[in-house]
């Protein structure tokens, strides 16, 4: 990818007001064609809870859409003057098919937000290259198409991206869920799901007040990315950032966690950086309901992971383990290239929407 723009050079878009339409696409796997009571349950949501106008593009509920279609309906979305904001309906596993058939140049001309995360993790990280903030998280099936309700943290978080921008202090929940209730099930819209205690933020580093740009997003993802390599900027790029990652609902290994941390950390990435936020992992299969001490098994083993492949390349980076973000519920939105400031003394996250 040709052009990339130095991360102290990225800008915010404007942000939305009540009232602005908001295209809703399925860059990576249409699944409002298979789970439309979902998709409609995040679609009001976005009307009633927000004010916005939801807006579907031809590919939103086209199971199968080609990625040179959905690439059309993302150049589409920031072309169009009347759209105020980009969202993804939820994540996939192809996206990165989809970046070469995009119109970089107009799309860097209309800055927009776009929220997503998973395979979003790929647009993302390209918006932030073209020079514009991108929100990780947010995507309208899963958190705005939540069973039972909104819940609080994500939605004054999504709240504060969408509309207020400005700082806003990340906070750790008493409760997380694991998983949504089944979708195949409509009745389950009507349930809340069920919650575990949720376990603190884990803390290291040296006492350090860091601030600096974020990016990252979903491991796998970023694996992959570096895999293809055509829209990885160079290692000097990422010097004084914060980078992010967290874990899918596929449950990588902690083996397969320290391994990527550690080939990053040999193309020199994880030298550079100023610290790593690192999201609180999946602990259970769809379907299956993990114990506590399944779930508290599967936390120790990534922070292990984590912790050791640091030890090994940055000693001493300022590193916090679990927070909530990514395939999480609640939900915090993270503002990729935007600032973030990580206080380690006082054990407080702030971003800047």
């Amino acid at each position: 990818m040709a052009n990339i723009v130095a991360l102290s050079q990225v800008r915010y878009p404007r942000r939305c007001r009540p009232g602005d339409r908001v295209a809703v696409l399925s860059p990576s796997a249409a699944l409002p064609a298979v789970y439309p009571h979902v998709h409609e349950l995040g679609l009001r949501r976005l009307v009633d809870a927000f004010g916005l106008v939801p807006v579907e593009f031809p590919t939103t509920r086209q199971l199968g859409s080609s990625p040179a279609a959905r690439a059309a309906d993302i150049v589409a979305a920031f072309a169009d003057p009347s759209i105020a904001a980009v969202m993804a309906t939820i994540g996939g596993d192809d996206q990165i098919a989809v970046l070469r058939h995009l119109d970089a140049a107009l799309i860097a001309a209309n800055p927009k937000p776009f929220f997503g995360y998973s395979d979003n993790t790929n647009l993302l990280n390209y918006l932030v290259n073209l020079g514009m903030v991108a929100y990780h998280g947010g995507s309208t099936m899963v958190h705005l198409g939540r069973g039972g309700r909104l819940h609080d943290l994500t939605a004054s978080s999504l709240r504060a991206a969408l509309f207020q921008g400005g700082e806003h202090e990340l906070r750790p929940p008493n409760t997380f869920s694991v998983n949504a209730l089944p979708w195949d099930d409509p009745a389950n819209l009507q349930r809340e799901p069920p919650t575990q205690p949720a376990s603190p933020w884990r803390w290291h580093g040296d006492g350090r007040v860091v601030e600096g740009r974020l990016w990252g997003g979903c491991l796998e993802i970023l694996d992959w990315t570096l895999q293809v390599g055509r829209y990885v900027a160079p290692v000097e790029h990422h010097r004084s950032s914060v980078l992010f990652i967290e874990t899918s609902e596929e449950m990588p290994t902690s083996a397969y966690v320290y391994r990527t941390l550690r080939n990053m950390g040999e193309r020199g990435l994880l030298g550079v950086i100023d610290a790593l936020l690192v999201g609180r992992p999946v602990s259970e299969a769809f379907g299956t309901t993990a114990t506590a001490e399944q779930i508290a098994a599967a936390e120790d083993e990534q922070h292990a992971a984590v912790v050791r492949a640091v030890d090994e390349y940055h000693p001493g980076l300022p590193v916090v383990v679990g927070i909530d973000a990514g395939h999480t519920d609640p939900q915090l939105i993270l503002p990729l290239g935007g600032l973030v400031r990580v206080d380690t003394r006082a054990r407080r996250i702030t971003v800047t929407y």
